[in-house]
């Protein structure tokens, strides 16, 4: 496709590509706020972030994108070049819908929250959290009630959008009722199951640097690029930087490394997708992740489905050796038993994979409320620990910590985006139900120490795919149907309870 014919196509080509610059310039900044600035820097780094970002919202909203985005529809584009100019529009539209007074005002908003945040959330200080907090949902309210006069969507809808394109809040809840019907009974007959089960628990200190030096082994076994990435510490772990650059995060505990080492091989899920995204595409929204749903696909396939299994316990069970020497606790199968035990527990982040459906649940029910003003700020901490009395049978009154303020998400205004990680837990087990049905000896091949028919079908249908379909188009195309998250119950039935559901129902998000 030569230039000269798609003039007005290849002069968006270029906006876009500045743009990735900003974004890369944008992403290694907040990296840096949460991993390695100093206190004292918060509020010059908050401005010069608004800044930026004020930068970024002028570019794509320069007026002559309306007119090239016009003209390039009429010229003579291929299917990579369409794709790219699907996802154009997208975000000129969701750009234009925001003035870029809103855009400066979230970004200070938001870093002052996540900044404050990190001191209130250990003295459990909600009172002092509300402050800040109440400015971030007023502004994400006044986004939202933009975007959804723009879309024809609810306000909610318009934010979770962002996060997973196509789906609605309708959808999650069907999907979450349906959950929610046999998520308990599960949880129950799986704590049966296991009451009687010798779990030796690992006895520490186990020194940061020994962590560390193991993450770092575990990462490199998983593939990741060190050339292009790094291993750090932050508040809450996290992954970004862009894909020429992965930033991952970790927190350490000398009581208990489980913590660091699932979170890090989480993390380097989400890099794998990013330093393996289409490097010709990379400054275009076509090159770009499809989801974040997708992206908790990725993550979630390496922690739950790969190294919480038996066959990856026992190639994780020697290197647990090396670092922290030897004990009965690093025995394979204990190790699974172990990092498989079902215990309802007050904080995602370290839930089972069982009981983590829940906490989402919870999150996705009081942020909705949230967005659409039928609860305020002050009604969360109530209504989440009635929540969490239903879901879990826990109680939270009074320990914020370990309730509402545990995590970032909101501080930051990110709201529509929890959806995403059950959403990535049910497609993270239907990828493994097809390359299972591809290759039959997969555990046996994991055992063996070849992950290479995970990452190549990983390559072959998600990373290399970046966002050239439509999320809907991506699944069937993976893994031959629409999202089914009967595989995801599937799964769940046969690692926890050794056995399989009823026959499979057919997709739900068409």
């Amino acid at each position: 496709m030569s230039t000269a014919s798609t003039p007005n196509y290849t002069e968006l080509t270029g906006f876009y590509t500045r743009l990735y610059r900003y974004h890369h310039l944008a992403a290694i900044a907040g990296w840096d706020r949460n991993a390695m600035m100093p206190p004292k820097g918060n509020e010059a780094r908050a401005a010069a972030e608004a800044e930026l970002n004020a930068l970024i919202h002028r570019t794509r909203t320069d007026p002559r994108l309306k007119e090239l985005l016009r003209a390039a529809e009429q010229e003579p584009l291929d299917e990579l070049a369409r794709a790219n100019l699907r996802e154009i529009r997208r975000d000129w539209r969701d750009a234009n819908a925001l003035p870029e007074a809103l855009v400066e005002a979230k970004t200070l908003a938001g870093a002052r929250c996540e900044h404050a945040w990190r001191s209130q959330r250990p003295a459990n200080d909600w009172k002092g959290f509300l402050e800040n907090f109440r400015e971030v949902v007023r502004l994400a309210r006044e986004e939202a009630q933009l975007l959804a006069a723009d879309t024809g969507l609810t306000p909610y809808d318009a934010l979770m959008d962002r996060f997973e394109p196509g789906v609605r809040a309708a959808d999650i809840e069907r999907i979450f009722d349906d959950v929610k019907q046999w998520l308990p009974d599960l949880i129950t007959r799986t704590q049966a199951k296991q009451a009687g089960d010798k779990v030796i628990v690992p006895v520490g200190p186990f020194p940061v640097a020994a962590q560390r030096a193991l993450n770092t082994e575990v990462m490199t076994l998983l593939g990741f690029d060190f050339d292009a990435g790094r291993l750090d510490e932050s508040t809450h772990p996290f992954s970004g930087g862009v894909p020429e650059d992965v930033r991952l995060t970790t927190r350490y505990h000398e009581g208990d490394f489980t913590r660091s080492l699932l979170g890090t091989i989480h993390e380097t899920g989400h890099a794998r997708y990013e330093q393996n995204l289409p490097r010709p595409w990379l400054t275009q929204p076509v090159g770009i992740a499809r989801s974040y749903g997708i992206h908790e696909s990725q993550s979630l396939s390496f922690e739950m489905q790969l190294a919480r299994s038996r066959a990856c316990t026992g190639l994780l069970a020697p290197r647990l050796k090396k670092h922290f020497g030897d004990q009965p606790a690093f025995d394979a199968d204990n190790l699974y038993r172990l990092w498989t035990r079902v215990r309802p527990g007050l904080i995602r982040v370290d839930a089972d994979e069982v009981t983590y459906p829940a906490h989402v649940i919870l999150r996705f029910e009081i942020e909705r409320a949230l967005i659409e003003g039928a609860i305020e700020p002050d009604d969360i901490p109530a209504l989440w620990d009635e929540k969490m009395q239903a879901l879990l049978g826990l109680d939270t009154r009074g320990n914020y910590k370990d309730g509402c303020l545990q995590d970032v998400h909101w501080t930051e205004g990110a709201f529509g985006y929890f959806p995403s990680y059950t959403l990535g837990a049910m497609y993270a087990a239907q990828w493994f139900a097809t390359i299972r049905r591809q290759v039959p000896d997969l555990d046996l091949r994991i055992a063996g120490g070849d992950l290479k028919p995970v990452f190549d079908w990983m390559d072959a249908n998600i990373w290399s795919q970046a966002s050239l379909w439509e999320t809907p188009e991506l699944v069937r195309r993976a893994s031959g149907e629409a999202l089914n998250p009967e595989h995801f119950r599937r799964h769940l039935e046969s690692r926890y309870q050794g056995k399989l559901t009823r026959s499979m129902s057919r997709g739900w998000l068409r």
